[in-house]
């Protein structure tokens, strides 16, 4: 049976910390097999969003797992699940546009923090997979965001390391109802 994970909260060093890569044999292991069940099992039961970063629950690798499904909010997102490990961003496409994020990190439901952060919409990424198996794959949009932030994390940077415009900081409930009222 998967168990819910604690997440850590700003202030905590490990946010802070470079992560550690993983062999293909240690990917395999029934120990980070386990994390990513415990992983992908806590953002859906907590729904936390789209995405969980190793460091967000404690563990000093590099891994995430993204989540995206379309939400009230967000209807038109496509799915897209994967378990991003060793998480490499080799190009960008473009300038970088400022889109709205925010983090589990950072609060808890309606006390989440969000601001918009420059991102770019078109990525190639290179990662493992929790199969051990190399991807290299160009990403866009809402996906590759996602990918920014998780890979950003398993570097010790967090979303508000990047916001420029320090004006767009404001707490999820407000962000929710900007959003229903299509202000955003």
């Amino acid at each position: 049976m998967p168990e819910l994970l604690n997440a850590t909260r700003f202030g905590n060093q490990i946010l802070r910390e470079e992560m550690r890569r993983l062999s293909p044999e240690e990917i395999l292991s029934d120990e980070v097999q386990g994390l990513i069940e415990n992983m992908y099992f806590t953002l859906r039961e907590k729904q936390y969003g789209v995405g969980m970063a190793a460091p967000q629950v404690g563990a000093r690798i590099a891994l995430s797992v993204v989540g995206i499904k379309p939400t009230p909010t967000r209807p038109n997102l496509e799915p897209f699940n994967t378990v991003l490990i060793n998480p490499v961003v080799a190009e960008t496409f473009g300038d970088a546009e400022e889109m709205w994020e925010g983090c589990i990190s950072s609060g808890e439901g309606d006390n989440t923090l969000y601001a918009k952060v420059p991102r770019f919409k078109k990525i190639r990424l290179q990662w493992l997979d929790e199969s051990a198996k190399e991807h290299d794959e160009v990403l866009e949009g809402f996906v590759a965001h996602v990918a920014q932030h998780e890979t950003d994390h398993l570097s010790g940077i967090l979303f508000v390391d990047r916001v420029e415009d320090t004006k767009t900081y404001m707490l999820a409930d407000e962000y929710k109802k900007l959003m229903e009222h299509n202000q955003l």
